[in-house]
């Protein structure tokens, strides 16, 4: 279920609790543990605990990367078709000069808003998503982002 309360650049950022505390914390802690056991009494056993462990953390960091980079993917498709709708004859080209990350940013800007940002980002060669998203002044919500 998405926020609902107004989004900024302050707090479009969304945490998930069960996710990124619980489930984290739930891997990391025995692996820690496990890590610990294999030096002070080592056994193939602990030695494999380990790996299990270190295994399920490796398998929760790169699933998230995996699903970021599918949305970015997907944000960059909707924001090259947004741009095209929106922005001058004469930029219309340069959309492609656009990186993922530069896509991903600029979503957040209102329509009004988008042209002189790409402009910026294009002649002052802006590639920080964060320096994007804080140039943005009437912000575009995204309550879908996970």
């Amino acid at each position: 279920m998405a926020d609902q309360t107004p989004q900024s650049y302050a707090n479009h950022k969304r945490i998930v609790p069960g996710f990124h505390y619980v489930t984290f914390a739930l891997l990391l802690i025995p692996t820690i543990w496990w890590v610990y056991r294999s030096i002070r009494a080592f056994s193939v056993d602990h030695l494999m605990l380990f790996a299990m462990g270190a295994g399920a953390v490796m398998l929760l960091l790169y699933t998230r990367s995996f699903a970021t980079k599918n949305q970015d993917r997907i944000i960059r498709l909707e924001e090259r078709t947004r741009l095209e709708e929106l922005l001058p004859p004469e930029l219309v080209p340069r959309i492609g000069e656009l990186t993922t990350a530069q896509c991903v940013a600029i979503r957040f800007a209102a329509d009004a808003e988008v042209e002189a940002l790409v402009r910026a980002v294009l002649h002052e060669g802006i590639t920080d998503r964060e320096a994007i998203k804080g140039r943005v002044r009437s912000w575009r919500a995204d309550y879908q982002r996970v």
